[in-house]
C-alpha cells in the first residue's frame, strides 16, 4: 500500500517547477560522526560544517588564512645546471634516467607546500536530549542558512546557523517551543597542537570562550601563523556561567551564539597583523545585534549573488524524499530537480568559499577538519584550482573570480625568481601546486611536479574575465601577467632535434606515465602544454593589439607560435597525448589533459575542426566514463562541447552516485560534496560548469543556445541569468520538446550577436532574423585558427554528424534587450 501511495504521489507532483519548493538539502537523521554528512556554511572568510547532532552538536570551524608554515620559497637552484643533461636524456628516449635526475635537481628539497588547517570544533552538549523524535535538518541554499529541529518530550527545539557575509561572524540561534528549556554546555576541541582554550571576560563585559595559538611547523618551514577564535553567547533569560574552558547556559528561553575567528595574515609575505584585535573587532560589532537584525542582512548579501541565476528542469515526486535517499535513487528514477539542486549547490559553494579580498577556494573550498588533509588541501593548479572557477563568469558570479585573480597576480611575482633561478628564463613560472605563501617550486616528485605550464593556464582566467566583461582597464592591469607568462615560454622553448618544432623540455602530461616511456611521465612537447603555450601566445598577442603596445613582442610571439607542434591524430584515431603515437586505448587515467584544447580552450570544435573533434571523441571513449569525481566533472564539460547531451547527462548520473557505488571511481557524499574520493570540491564546480555548457556555450564563435540538451530534459525547462562572452546576458530562456520557445538577451557592450539555435526563431515584433554570413565581426567571438593536425595513415576519422542549427546575426547597442520567439 505504501508503494502504491508513493507512486501516486510521484505522478501527482510530476512537472512541478523548482519554485514549488525551496532549494534545500534536507535529512531525517543527524550526521553522526561522519564529517561528509555535515552541512557547509561559509562567508568566504569563515567556514563551518554543522553536524546537526542532537545531544552533542558539533560545529567544525575553518578560517581562510589558517595555514601551516610562514612565508617561504621552495625553488631548487640546482635545476639550471642540470637542464642540458635532462633535456638530452628525454630527447634520446631515456625518460626514466631523466626522471631520476629531475627528482634530485628540479624537485624541491624544501617545503612541498603548506597545509590548510582547521581551527577546531565548537561542541554543544545538551543533557537529556537522547530520546528525541521528529528529527529534521536542512541547508537552505536560497538563504545560506542551516536549520536543525527535533522534539524531546513535549518540547520542540530548533537551531539555525549561518556565516554572515556583512558581519564576518558565524551566528547560531537556539530556541524551544516552551520557555526556560534551553540548557547546554559550550566547549572547544581542536587537533591543533599549540592551541590554548580558555574562557575570558570580553571587552564589553560578556563572558567568552576563546581558542588561540600558532599553526604547525611543516616540512622545514616554521609555523608562524597566529589565530584567535572567540565565542560569545547571548541568552534570553536563564543564566550564563563559565568554567576555565567552557560556557554553560541554564534554563534560557533562547540563546544566540556568535563566533569570530581571525589571524595575523596580511598577505603571502606579511604576517604582521593582530589576530586578537581583528577577532575582537568583528565580534564586538556583531554581538550587540540580534539574530533577527543580522539574518536579513546576511540573506540580502548572499542573494545578491545567488539569485542571479534560476534553473528549472522540472520536478517529480522523487524530489519529496530526503537528499541522501534522492542520491541513492537518482540513477533509477526521474528526478531532474536533483540536478537543479546540485547545480545551484555548486554556485552556493563558490559564493560561500570565495569572496573578494579573501583567499581562493582550495581543494576543499574553505572546509577541512583534518590537521593533515589530503594533498594538504592546497591549490593544485594543473586542473583542480582552475576547475573551481569554471562557473564564475558564465553563472554570473564574476566578482568571486577575484581571489583567484589575486593568486595569479601573486604567482606572477613569486614565479619570477623561479623562472630565473631554476630555468634561466625571464617572465614567471609556476608548477603544479601552490599554497597561501604562493610558492612556485616543483613539488611531490618528478611524476607530478615537473609540469611548468601553470602560468599559461592560470593566466587564461584573467583573459576570460575580459572576454565576458569587455573591461579594458582590467585588461591593461593584467596585461603584464599575460606578457610575463608568455615571456617565460619564449625563453624556455627549445627546438626538437628531429621534429624541429619548438617544445618545452622537460615537460609532462599531468600525472600520466605511459609504458612506452618506461612508466615515466617526463617527455618533451606534450599536447596539453603545446595547447596552453599556443593559447597564452594568442591571448597575449590579442591583448597587446587591443592595448596598442609591444609590436616587436607580438612579432616574436607570432613567429614562435608558427613553430609550435600542431595537434596530432594517432593510429587509433585518438588525439595524441604525446609527440609520439604511443597512446594506449586501454588507458583509463583520470587526467585527460590533452583535451584541454576542447575545454576549457576552444582549439577543438565540431564546426571548425571536425577531424580533431573526431579524435577527441575517440580519446574520451577510450578513457571511459567512471573516474574520480573531478574527472567526471570535467567530462561533463567535454561531452557538452561534443554537443552530445545524452553522454554528458550520463556523466552527471555517474557523478550523482553515492560514493563507493562507482567501482574504481568517485561519486557524491550524502551532503552532495564531490568525492575524488576523498572529498574534493572541484568536482562540484566542474559539474555546475558542465550543466551550463549543456544549455549555453559562447566559446566557439557564436552564442549557442541548447547546444547539448539531453533527452531527459527535452520535454521542457528554463534558465535565466547566464552570462556569455562579449557582455551578453541570457535574461531568460525557455524550451519545450527540444525546441527553443523564447530567449531574452541583454547586450551590455553592443556589437554583433551571432546566435546559434536548434530551430528557427524570429524577433518578438515578428521581424525576420538575418542569416549569419562570413566571419563574426564581434571581436570577443573571433576564434584563433587551429593549425592543421598531423594525421596518422592508420587513423579513421568520423564526421561529427552535426544536427541542423540556425545561425543569425543581430546588431545590438549597449543596454539593448533582444527578445526572440520560436518561428513555429
Amino acid at each position: 500500500m505504501k508503494q502504491i501511495f508513493s507512486f501516486l504521489l510521484f505522478i501527482a507532483t510530476a512537472g512541478y517547477s523548482q519554485n514549488k519548493q525551496a532549494l534545500k538539502l534536507w535529512y531525517n537523521k543527524p550526521s553522526g560522526r561522519t564529517w561528509e554528512n555535515a552541512l557547509p556554511i561559509g562567508n568566504g572568510r569563515l567556514g563551518a560544517m554543522v553536524y546537526g547532532n542532537v545531544e552533542k552538536e558539533t560545529i567544525q570551524l575553518n578560517e581562510h588564512t589558517v595555514w601551516s608554515g610562514s612565508p617561504n620559497r621552495n625553488d631548487n637552484p640546482v635545476s639550471l645546471d642540470s637542464l642540458p643533461v635532462i633535456r638530452k636524456l628525454i630527447f634520446d628516449g631515456r625518460q626514466k634516467d631523466a626522471e631520476r635526475i629531475a627528482n634530485r635537481a628540479i624537485i624541491t628539497k624544501k617545503s612541498h607546500g603548506q597545509k590548510f588547517e582547521p581551527v577546531g570544533n565548537l561542541q554543544l552538549a545538551f543533557d537529556g536530549h537522547e530520546g528525541f523524535s521528529n528529527y529534521y535538518r536542512e541547508l537552505d541554499i536560497e538563504k545560506a542558512v542551516t536549520k536543525t529541529s527535533y522534539t524531546v518530550g513535549e518540547v520542540t527545539y530548533t537551531r539555525e546557523a549561518f556565516a554572515s557575509f556583512p558581519d564576518r561572524v558565524i551566528v547560531m540561534r537556539l530556541t524551544a517551543s516552551k520557555p526556560g528549556k534551553i540548557s547546554f554546555i559550550a566547549s572547544f576541541t581542536t587537533p591543533q597542537k599549540r592551541a590554548t582554550i580558555k574562557t575570558t571576560q570580553g571587552a564589553i563585559g560578556a563572558k567568552e570562550l576563546t581558542i588561540f595559538g600558532t599553526t604547525s611547523d611543516h616540512e622545514t618551514v616554521k609555523g608562524m601563523l597566529n589565530y584567535k577564535g572567540i565565542v560569545r553567547i547571548k541568552p534570553e533569560a536563564g543564566m550564563l556561567t563559565a568554567t576555565d574552558t567552557s560556557l554553560t547556559i541554564k534554563n534560557a528561553n533562547a540563546a544566540t551564539i556568535y563566533i569570530s575567528i581571525a589571524t595575523n595574515f596580511n598577505n603571502y609575505n606579511d604576517i604582521s597583523g593582530d589576530e586578537n584585535e581583528r577577532a575582537a573587532g568583528y565580534i564586538d560589532k556583531a554581538y550587540p545585534k540580534s539574530f533577527t537584525a543580522i539574518l536579513p542582512l546576511h540573506i540580502a548579501a548572499y542573494q545578491k549573488y545567488f539569485n542571479r541565476v534560476k534553473l528549472d528542469l522540472g520536478r517529480t515526486g522523487a524530489a519529496n524524499l530526503p537528499t541522501d535517499e534522492r542520491l541513492k535513487n537518482f540513477n533509477s528514477v526521474s528526478d531532474p530537480d536533483l540536478v537543479t539542486l546540485y547545480y545551484q549547490f555548486g554556485r552556493y559553494l563558490l559564493i560561500s568559499s570565495s569572496q573578494p579580498g579573501g583567499q581562493p577556494a582550495n581543494l576543499q573550498g574553505i572546509w577541512n577538519d583534518k590537521i593533515n588533509p589530503p594533498w594538504d588541501s592546497k591549490y593544485t593548479i594543473n586542473i583542480n584550482t582552475e576547475m573551481n572557477y569554471w562557473p564564475a563568469e558564465k553563472t554570473n558570479l564574476p566578482e568571486l573570480h577575484e581571489p583567484f585573480f589575486q593568486l595569479v597576480k601573486d604567482l606572477s611575482v613569486t614565479g619570477q625568481q623561479t623562472a630565473k633561478d631554476m630555468y634561466g628564463a625571464r617572465g614567471w613560472a609556476a608548477h603544479h601546486n601552490t599554497d597561501i605563501w604562493r610558492t612556485t617550486g616543483a613539488v611531490d616528485g618528478a611524476t607530478w611536479g615537473i609540469w611548468s605550464a601553470a602560468g599559461g593556464w592560470t593566466s587564461q582566467h584573467l583573459w576570460e574575465h575580459y572576454l565576458y566583461s569587455g573591461d579594458k582597464n582590467f585588461l591593461a592591469s593584467i596585461y603584464p601577467i599575460l606578457k610575463g607568462a608568455s615571456t617565460f615560454y619564449v625563453d624556455f622553448l627549445v627546438e626538437h632535434p628531429s621534429k624541429k618544432w619548438l617544445v618545452i623540455n622537460p615537460d609532462m602530461s599531468p600525472e600520466n606515465a605511459p609504458k612506452a616511456h618506461q612508466n615515466s611521465s617526463l617527455d618533451a612537447g606534450t599536447t596539453m602544454t603545446n595547447q596552453i603555450v599556443f593559447e597564452i601566445f594568442s591571448t597575449t598577442i590579442k591583448a597587446a593589439e587591443i592595448l596598442k603596445k609591444d609590436a616587436a613582442f607580438i612579432d616574436t610571439l607570432e613567429q614562435m607560435r608558427k613553430r609550435l607542434p600542431p595537434m596530432q591524430i594517432g593510429q587509433h584515431g585518438q588525439l595524441q597525448e604525446w609527440l609520439d603515437d604511443i597512446d594506449d586505448p586501454n588507458d583509463k587515467h583520470r587526467h585527460i589533459s590533452h583535451l584541454y584544447g576542447l575545454f576549457p580552450s576552444n582549439q577543438i570544435s565540431p564546426y571548425r575542426t571536425p577531424a580533431l573533434h573526431s579524435a577527441a571523441k575517440n580519446t574520451l571513449i577510450h578513457r571511459g566514463d567512471i573516474s574520480t569525481g573531478w574527472s567526471m566533472g570535467w567530462k561533463v564539460n567535454w561531452w557538452a562541447r561534443m554537443l552530445d547531451g545524452d553522454h554528458a547527462y550520463k556523466l552527471i548520473q555517474n557523478q550523482l552516485t553515492p560514493v563507493g557505488s562507482n567501482e574504481g571511481g568517485g561519486g557524491t557524499y550524502n551532503n552532495l560534496f564531490d568525492a575524488h574520493a576523498p572529498f574534493q570540491i572541484d568536482g562540484n564546480f566542474g559539474c555546475t560548469s558542465g550543466i551550463t555548457e549543456m544549455l549555453m556555450q559562447s566559446a566557439d564563435g557564436t552564442l549557442h543556445l541548447l547546444p547539448a540538451l539531453p533527452g531527459v530534459w527535452r520535454g521542457g525547462g528554463s534558465i535565466a541569468g547566464l552570462r556569455a562572452r562579449g557582455g551578453f546576458e541570457l535574461i531568460s530562456m525557455q524550451w519545450k520538446d527540444a525546441k527553443l520557445v523564447k530567449a531574452v538577451i541583454r547586450s551590455t557592450l553592443g556589437g554583433n550577436l551571432r546566435l546559434r539555435v536548434p530551430n528557427e526563431m524570429k524577433l518578438n515584433n515578428r521581424s525576420k532574423l538575418k542569416e549569419a554570413i562570413g566571419e563574426n565581426t564581434n571581436s570577443f567571438y573571433q576564434t584563433e585558427v587551429t593549425p592543421t593536425p598531423v594525421i596518422s595513415e592508420k587513423a579513421v576519422i568520423t564526421s561529427p554528424g552535426l544536427k541542423q542549427t540556425f545561425v543569425y546575426d543581430i546588431s545590438t547597442k549597449p543596454g539593448q534587450v533582444i527578445i526572440l520567439v520560436s518561428n513555429q
